[in-house]
């Protein structure tokens, strides 16, 4: 059986991976792989992380490209690879656009489609935007469903969607980031990380920061910058700040923040040493998705910067809080949780409602046709 992943960006490429190299290993499937070319280092680094080497590459990326442009490329990318490939599933992450555009490309073609992440909503398309659109796009369309909680499932049932396609696996996320763990717990890749990041002040509490939502662009990132700014000016504080390459992000990160001695704008970092960080941080100031599932994990707070957010479990647990894009909730939910010890405490407990490990080998079992226990 010949399955074709189809991937866009590193998120993608970190959170299938798990599932890539599983549809390796299994004797039954012949796992070929198609990435679009999007932000080539950065997506690189993950494919290389994993030893995953792709089939075909598209290679869509343009100078100044917008979401238009990158839908019509996969879509116009993909057609002669489906029509030579011809898989017997295809499969898709999560919401990027990347994703909706190739499950239209394989609807069009008459293939079968494997939704993994399925089922996550804010019930509001302009947050997350264009994301929300698209996993409820490719949820209409996937023939399997591969929901990562009970809560993505209620979802689904609640939009009719047929309950036998439907498949709670955990999310693949986790299965990444244990390993990632793992080969931080010592050696040679853990001395190198610890040279690398020697600039940290042991005696600062580390903050964490990643940002690069669309909805955020403009005023947002604005906010979210002084808000940093200010905390900056604590003694006790370290910000770290992977910048993303957009320069709807870069402009003003660098304009509010260039210079403090305190914030260390750095270039966006491969998956380890994110992991790696995120382990070293007090807390994690995020408006991605993935860094909600994962930082609970290992028992880090995250202060969510936006409004919504498709991945309730975390805030329902206690260890996730929205903040939005605000500089006031920002700087004040941030503060708490530097100055309120008991508050902090009871954060900072290592939940795992997302996964455990074991979603890979779900969805590799479920499109064999075995019978696989589901995540609970």
């Amino acid at each position: 059986m010949k399955v074709l992943t189809v991937l866009g960006t590193r998120p993608e490429a970190i959170k299938m991976a798990p599932v890539v190299n599983a549809l390796a290993r299994a004797p039954e499937f012949e796992a070929v792989l198609c990435v679009t070319g999007q932000h080539r280092d950065m997506l690189d680094q993950a494919l290389d992380l994993f030893a995953i080497r792709p089939r075909h590459d598209l290679k869509i990326m343009r100078q100044d490209q917008d979401l238009t442009d990158i839908a019509t490329g996969v879509m116009l990318g993909l057609k002669p690879v489906l029509e030579a490939e011809r898989p017997d599933w295809m499969l898709v992450h999560g919401d990027t656009t990347t994703a909706m555009a190739a499950s239209l490309a394989a609807f069009f073609a008459k293939l079968r489609i494997g939704h993994v992440e399925a089922g996550l909503r804010t019930h509001d398309f302009c947050r997350p935007w264009p994301e929300e659109m698209n996993r409820c796009v490719v949820d209409r369309i996937a023939d399997l469903m591969f929901a990562p909680t009970a809560e993505a499932r209620r979802n689904l049932l609640a939009e009719n969607a047929s309950a036998n396609k439907i498949l709670v696996t955990g999310n693949t996320v986790i299965d990444a980031l244990l390993a990632a763990r793992e080969r931080l717990s010592g050696g040679s890749e853990r001395a190198a990380l610890d040279a690398r990041f020697a600039f940290l002040d042991p005696a600062k509490r580390l903050i964490l920061v990643t940002g690069h939502r669309r909805e955020n662009f403009g005023a947002g990132f604005q906010a979210i910058c002084r808000a940093l700014a200010r905390l900056a000016t604590r003694s006790d504080v370290e910000i770290v700040y992977p910048v993303h390459l957009n320069p709807n992000v870069r402009g003003p990160a660098n304009a509010i923040l260039g210079g403090l001695s305190n914030v260390k704008l750095i270039e966006p970092v491969e998956y380890l040493a994110f992991v790696y960080l995120m382990m070293r941080a007090n807390f994690v100031l995020t408006d991605s998705g993935g860094v909600q599932e994962e930082a609970p994990a290992v028992g880090k707070p995250v202060l969510v910067m936006r409004d919504v957010t498709e991945r309730p479990e975390a805030v329902a647990a206690g260890t996730v809080a929205l903040v939005g894009a605000d500089e006031e909730r920002i700087v004040a939910g941030a503060t708490r949780l530097l100055d309120d010890r008991l508050h902090y405490e009871n954060f900072a407990r290592a939940v795992n409602p997302y996964g455990d490990g074991k979603a890979a080998g779900r969805i590799v079992g479920t499109l064999a046709g075995r019978k696989v226990a589901e995540f609970a």
